[in-house]
């Protein structure tokens, strides 16, 4: 085992942000500090609130030090996001919300540059999923502020600069529906190098590359010992994955979720990808490409259990399954197995609201059930984040799959993949 144990995982979702303390010698979270992490709803375009973030940041480090000391530090995020800077490190434009439509109003232009699905495995997807959709809009519309860009960094890297002054980029972010990345040959993809895009990337780095220790100021202000290394990082659905590419023999499957329910599929059936229905190729810690699905299941639970108690009987289940109470897609529009579908409820007139929270969980388990077909999964499936602790989803996707699931009992399993870039287990 490595020397360092106590690593703090800086995990930034698109709902909450977490500072997690993982013990690498329990492979558990032994403290947790947690924020909303809602976007800034203004000019130049919806953004995220870097400097909120940030001041969280050290704050937790802070606290989290005190309680026990910090050996290093590691980063994971979710997807889709990245970070236009000068040469000094400061932002030129605002990181931009994925769900901003504004990339959308030069649809046709960008259709007509970016790479085919064959070459980068990634979808077409609307909004600003696509990041390099995003770059070009930024582009577009704001020319001078754009000419200012040193480096274009991909989320997590983005607050390594921020704790250590080293600018990279990794793959696992990079091959994360970009547009950006081709997983086949390891390389930056055609529109990187059309719209002469190359020379702005970040070096990229292997996500467990020590970057360097902190920065003096950043030691100042948490207490922490001036030599703790901070390691570069990675996609948070590629997170819940490391520890199971290091552990488990294939074939097998993790189905991570957060505000994005994300299937990965690991030694699986060979099987064409759809890209019509959000299949994609993600790439793994280790360089790999890896079969991957999702929907936005956390968003949609969210969504329709808002106001609702997430209590249940067994007579609840009983009743949803004898009257065949159904959920059908999509609750969201867009994005998923069934992306132009409206969302219908059919035979539910009258259930109570036990009978309604175990009919949404059974929807969602089926939804990623239909992801797992989609993307060949063989072999057991792990459910990582909230909804591992969601039994009735767990036992759903059981029956639907016909395989074994198991619910991890990491209360943040991205936390967890993360730290493991500290010790000597990846061979990434």
């Amino acid at each position: 085992m490595s020397a360092m144990r106590h690593i703090a995982v800086i995990d930034i979702g698109k709902t909450n942000a977490k500072v997690a303390l993982v013990d690498l010698a329990t492979l558990s979270e032994v403290a947790l500090r947690r924020m909303s992490n809602a976007p800034v709803r203004q000019a130049p375009y919806p953004h995220h609130d870097v400097e909120a973030l940030w001041a969280f940041i050290l704050e937790s480090l802070a606290g989290l030090n005190r309680e026990q000391r910090i050996d290093a530090i590691s980063i994971t995020t979710h997807g889709a996001t990245g970070v236009l800077v000068d040469a000094a490190g400061e932002l030129v434009l605002p990181v931009l919300d994925y769900e901003f439509d504004g990339p959308d109003r030069l649809a046709p232009d960008y259709d007509a540059i970016r790479p085919p699905f064959a070459e980068t495995g990634t979808p077409r997807l609307p909004l600003g999923l696509n990041l390099g959709a995003q770059f070009f809009w930024q582009q577009k519309s704001f020319p001078a502020e754009f000419a200012r860009a040193a480096a274009m960094l991909m989320y997590p890297q983005y607050w390594a600069l921020r704790l250590t002054g080293v600018a990279a980029n990794e793959v696992t972010s990079l091959g994360c529906h970009t547009d950006l990345w081709n997983p086949w040959t390891a390389d930056f993809s055609s529109l990187v190098d059309r719209l002469e895009w190359r020379g702005l990337m970040a070096p990229v780095r292997p996500a467990s590359d020590r970057l360097g220790p902190i920065l003096p100021i950043v030691a100042m202000r948490t207490g922490l010992d001036p030599q703790t290394p901070v390691f570069c990082g990675l996609h948070d659905s590629n997170a819940s994955l490391l520890p199971h590419l290091l552990s488990d023999k294939p074939p097998f499957s993790v189905v991570s979720t957060g505000t994005w329910v994300v299937s990965m599929a690991v030694g699986g059936k060979q099987i064409a990808l759809d890209a019509a229905r959000d299949t994609l190729v993600n790439v793994n810690a280790i360089g790999d490409p890896v079969p991957s699905a999702r929907f936005m299941g956390g968003r949609e639970f969210s969504v329709l259990t808002k106001d609702q108690p997430e209590q249940w009987t067994e007579g609840d289940v009983g009743a949803v399954l004898a009257r065949k109470m159904l959920l059908l897609p999509s609750t969201q529009q867009g994005s998923g197995p069934f992306p132009h579908h409206a969302a219908a409820w059919v035979n539910a007139d009258g259930l109570n609201s036990g009978q309604r929270f175990a009919a949404i969980s059974f929807y969602l388990a089926l939804m990623t059930a239909t992801c797992l077909e989609l993307i060949g999964a063989d072999g057991p499936t792990t459910v990582e984040g909230p909804f591992a602790r969601n039994r009735l989803f767990v036992g759903m996707l059981a029956a639907a799959t016909s395989r074994a699931v198991v619910a991890s009992e990491a209360a943040t399993g991205t936390s967890i993949g993360a730290a493991l870039l500290a010790s000597d287990r990846p061979a990434t």
